[in-house]
């Protein structure tokens, strides 16, 4: 795999997929996410967004891709759930993913944090590692340039309570971090069509993330059952 340094100019003006399955979905496998990732990189995907380290370690031995990694995973008291404390930090690091993604919203965290108090730390720890803020609002993603992540995405506008009734793909949001933050802002979320991912591209994002419109077939099918009903 290209050194960190090149990572960001392999996924520019390209397509980035996801490939994740979480427990309580038929396809929960490292097996069959690294054959996900391989059928997209077939496909033409110039990077894969994976969650768990045994899933990533999986998906490199069928892809020399550039990998946005995460950790999901649930407590009780927190909302965040995308690579929520350190130690996960620390596994993703020693993986050796291309680029880290967390939440970077504003609420607190299960070890009682914010990310304005636990991110300068990982920062000084890992300086040579790429970060991704996972934002929800403008603002977010201001204060997470300001604490230093690399990236910005738009991944959880829509899944906040501050943004719960947004209409996804958050155009608004994009095309304003876009034209006011000054580092590569990702789209993520919600893009469903080729025409969105085109829409977004038209907007002057850096990358784009799509996932469940390719990599989940019980919501696609879901999405074509909805007609029948």
């Amino acid at each position: 795999m290209d050194t960190q340094k090149n990572i960001l100019t392999l996924i520019k003006r390209k397509l980035v997929v996801s490939c994740q399955a979480l427990p309580e979905e038929p396809l929960h496998s490292p097996y069959i996410m690294g054959r996900m990732a391989y059928a997209a990189y077939l496909g033409g995907a110039s990077g894969i967004r994976a969650n768990s380290v045994a899933d990533i370690r999986e998906i490199k031995k069928h892809v020399d891709l550039p990998i946005i990694g995460i950790i999901k995973q649930v407590y009780d008291g927190s909302d965040v759930f995308i690579t929520p404390i350190a130690e996960q930090v620390e596994d993703l690091y020693r993986e050796g993913v291309g680029m880290i993604a967390m939440d970077a919203t504003d609420r607190i965290r299960p070890d009682g944090s914010t990310i304005t108090e636990l991110f300068p730390k990982l920062r000084a720890m890992y300086k040579d590692q790429l970060f991704m803020a996972d934002c929800s609002t403008y603002e977010e993603a201001v204060k997470a340039v300001e604490l230093g992540f690399d990236t910005v995405g738009t991944t959880l506008s829509g899944y906040t309570q501050a943004t719960r009734n947004k209409s996804l793909p958050d155009f608004d949001l994009i095309e304003q971090l876009v034209k006011h933050v000054s580092v590569p802002v990702i789209a993520e979320g919600g893009i469903s069509t080729p025409e969105e991912l085109k829409r977004v591209f038209d907007l002057g994002v850096y990358s784009a993330v799509v996932g469940s419109a390719i990599t989940r077939p019980m919501d696609i099918t879901k999405k074509f059952i909805k007609v029948l009903s």
